[in-house]
């Protein structure tokens, strides 16, 4: 039995709205696992060794609950085009790159150090759609400390023939042998992945619903991103009416389900989200770069609608959580503006909720620094940064979410452990 002891200002969110601040508080661990908060140490800890870090702010680390890893090297470009066209012009011929798995061990590598240094140890991701860049992904996201869950693309149709596009037979051979070379990741767990409706068969999509039945998996997918791509997906299941319909019918629509974006979901959709338990991921910045609208978020929340946040990179020109939570709040107060001042905006506690606990809770997680939980902490430096006064932790919380390129993470851990 290991007993560590983290002291500084800590500062975690356990509910919607809510930041618990702890000044020069104690974080127990033992063995990795969360024993208690305090803001005295207790008597029984006084011989256990101490991480003193004294006026810096240790916070929950960050959970991504959507991103394309085969996406990192074409972060920043394609920015003008609307989502058709940029998974055409720009995505599919990036994705291609993948089948070359040394590219792909290369590329990887930085996006799973990059990710640790932004203070992101949770993650739902997506891969391409070949087997071994993918494992190698599972692999190189282990070797840094991150833990999550990871999915092979599947698409037998609308890709680029010849250059990115499986044939169905192939997309279930490859799922099957992915499956199969996942057992013994540490920390990394498989997550089927239709990319959407549009990229998959009535056979593929049945085969998939069928495995995640069978081996009792989750599922991932896009909903309601993009008004031309909801009239494609009527178009190719003219007996869905609702987009999540063309999921439901296959079996993938279930609890735990991860549906990005959300953007055009109406109240009709937003329940079935909510009666099935379905987690709806935001992404602020990707939904206004690829002019796809502005999701609903305050509304989905009043609703009972589960929401956490992804930075959907690469529709995103976002990798930092930090980024993705400042974007998730200026684009709330863009529909409140829209709504003519009826529509509340995310506020910054609201908004790093979204981004730390409603996410931890995905795989898990309690709320906030949750006794029994495995710790996932950042450390926050931000005495760089001017003052003309002293500033409150709250204070300096929201400041390091606005000014995140001028302070430092210092210490990152994962499922209980350092990694940074």
């Amino acid at each position: 039995m290991a007993i560590e002891i983290l002291k500084g200002n800590l500062a975690d969110f356990p509910a919607l709205g809510e930041l618990r601040i702890t000044e020069g508080g104690y974080l127990v661990l033992e063995d990795g696992v969360i024993q208690g908060v305090h803001s005295r140490l207790p008597q029984c800890y006084a011989a256990c060794p101490v991480i003193d870090y004294g006026s810096r702010i240790v916070m929950q680390s960050f959970a991504d609950l959507h991103l394309h890893a085969p996406q990192y090297p074409m972060l920043g470009m394609g920015m003008d085009l609307p989502l058709l066209e940029w998974l055409q012009t720009y995505t599919f011929q990036t994705e291609a790159r993948f089948a070359d798995t040394d590219f792909a061990r290369a590329v990887y590598r930085q996006l799973a150090r990059e990710l640790i240094e932004n203070g992101t140890t949770r993650v739902c991701m997506f891969s391409s759609l070949h087997t071994d860049a993918t494992l190698i992904l599972m692999e190189e996201l282990s070797r840094a400390g991150i833990t999550g869950y990871v999915g092979k693309v599947n698409m037998d149709r609308r890709g680029v023939p010849g250059v990115l596009e499986e044939t169905t037979e192939e997309s279930i051979r490859e799922t099957l042998r992915w499956l199969e070379g996942c057992e013994g990741i540490r920390g990394i767990a498989p997550i089927l992945t239709p990319r959407f409706t549009p990229s998959c068969t009535d056979e593929l999509m049945a085969f998939l619903g069928a495995t995640a039945a069978e081996r009792g998996l989750r599922v991932q997918s896009h909903l309601s991103e993009n008004l031309q791509e909801m009239e494609l997906v009527r178009s190719l299941h003219p007996d869905c009416p609702r987009y999540y319909q063309s999921y439901e019918k296959f079996g993938l629509w279930k609890d735990h389900t991860v549906m990005a974006h959300c953007v055009h979901s109406d109240r009709e959709e937003r329940d079935a989200m909510r009666r099935a338990n379905v987690l709806s991921v935001h992404c602020a910045d990707s939904n206004v770069a690829l002019c796809s609208g502005i999701a609903p978020v305050r509304t989905m929340l009043d609703e009972g609608v589960w929401v956490a946040l992804g930075s959907d990179m690469a529709g995103s020109t976002m990798l930092h959580m930090l980024d993705v939570v400042a974007s998730t709040i200026r684009s709330s107060k863009v529909r409140r503006i829209h709504s003519q001042w009826q529509e509340p905006f995310l506020t910054v506690e609201e908004a790093l909720y979204l981004g730390t606990t409603a996410g931890h809770r995905w795989f898990g997680a309690g709320n906030g620094f949750a006794v029994g939980d495995r710790l996932h902490a950042i450390v926050l430096e931000d005495s760089a940064l001017p003052s003309v006064r002293p500033l409150s932790v709250r204070e300096r919380v929201e400041r390091c979410v606005y000014r995140r390129q001028e302070h430092c993470i210092t210490a990152v851990w994962a499922d209980g452990r350092q990694v940074l």
